[in-house]
Order: structure tokens, then sequence, then C-alpha cells
């Protein structure tokens, strides 16, 4: 059955934890009718729910209930961890519905935690140095956008920024916009408390992150236009 999002089932964590402990393809397969109604369904849902909700709010985002979803079949092929299953189960919205877009829409639900990112992550080589350019040649513009996350409650995450400035770049010294350069992802974070995966209210808690982190779609989208236009 598919419908309107209201929650993801009281056993979809416990589920992921039963999971992560026997790393089974039998127990997963006996399991599976679990898996689908604790996790998978609701999931499909919400991506349903959240490409309608976001279609009204014009942020140009989108999914597909089978499309989006990530397998929670982990590729173990040149992994060390040969662990078959993950610990969490995720799906992305993205400009056209794929998952080869950025500037996206990003939901995981977790044993670890449970979080939503708006994303451009691991931008191709020529967008990522417009993306720094911009920051060196408008840094107005990227404070600009720095502010007004800053007054939705929202900053730029560090992860996998560089330790040193790139090459090109050596020049900037100002040290917001050195950090700001190193930066190999650009993308915010909401945490979902898993307390409130389960009731629809999840769906309008999404809606207004996307809509906090709305300054960062724009200025990404901005640089990325200019750069699909050459």
């Amino acid at each position: 059955m598919t419908g309107p999002f209201s929650g993801f089932g009281p056993k979809a964590i416990p589920f992921l934890k039963a999971l992560d402990f026997h790393q089974s393809r039998e127990w997963f397969l006996e399991n599976r009718d679990l898996f689908e109604q604790e996790l998978r369904d609701p999931l499909s849902d919400l991506v349903e729910t959240l490409t309608e909700r976001f279609a009204e709010a014009g942020l140009g985002l989108r999914g597909d209930r089978k499309k989006s979803l990530f397998r929670i079949n982990r590729d173990v092929r040149f992994a060390k961890d040969k662990r078959p299953y993950n610990r969490h189960l995720s799906a992305i919205l993205s400009p056209d519905g794929t998952k080869m877009e950025q500037g996206v829409f990003y939901v995981h639900i977790g044993l670890e935690r449970c979080f939503a990112d708006i994303a451009w992550w691991q931008p191709e080589p020529a967008l990522l140095l417009a993306m720094r350019k911009a920051i060196a040649t408008k840094p107005d513009n990227f404070r600009g956008l720095v502010a007004a996350l800053k007054k939705n409650r929202l900053e730029l995450e560090t992860e996998g920024r560089m330790k040193r400035t790139p090459r090109g770049f050596e020049e900037i010294s100002d040290p917001d916009l050195v950090a700001a350069i190193r930066h190999r992802h650009f993308y915010v974070q909401h945490v979902i408390d898993p307390a409130g995966i389960h009731t629809a209210d999840l769906v309008d808690e999404l809606v207004d992150f996307t809509l906090r982190a709305k300054p960062l779609l724009d200025w990404g989208r901005a640089i990325e236009g200019k750069v699909l236009a050459f």
C-alpha cells in the first residue's frame, strides 16, 4: 500500500539493530516483510510526500519511491569490511529525480543517528573549481550565504575539508574565505531525533529544514548554471 507518509514503524530501529547483529542473508530474507513494512515502504512514502511538498514550495527537488532509495545491501567487492548490510536506510531527492545530480536533499535513518542534508557532495572538478572561484571573487555573496544560513540556524559542515589551500588560491588570506575554499563538499545538516521518525510530523520538520537551507541551493544553482552554460 502506498499513501501519504505516516511515520516509520515502531520496529524500524530495532530491525536495524537485529540486522546489524545477524548480518546474514538468510536472516534478512526471513524478516524481509518486517523490513518492508517498518522501513522501506515508509521511506518510499516519505519520498513521495516530500516530492509533493517540495513542489508546492518551489524547491526544485523530487524523487521516486523506488529509484530514490539506496539499497540496504552493501557493495563489498572492494571493501575490507565484508558485512553484507548497511546499518541504515537512506534516500535522495534531486532536481531531476536521479541520484546523479548535485544540490540534493538526502535523508538517512540509521543506528548511529538519523539526519537530513542539503548537499553539494563531491561536486565534479569543474563545478568545485567554480564554487571556489565564486568564493574568492565574490566574497560578499558567499558571506551573505553564510549569514542567511546562520539566521536560519544552519551552518556549512566541515567534513572532508582540506588541510591546505588548493593550488591557485594561495593569495586568499581572509580566514573565513580560506576555510571555505578548502571545502570538498558544501552542505548543511539537520539532526533528526530518532523518537520523531514515527509520525507524519517528520514531513513538516524536513520541509522546514529544506526551506531554511534554500540559500545554499540558490547559491550553488547559480554557479552550476554558469558552468553548464559553457
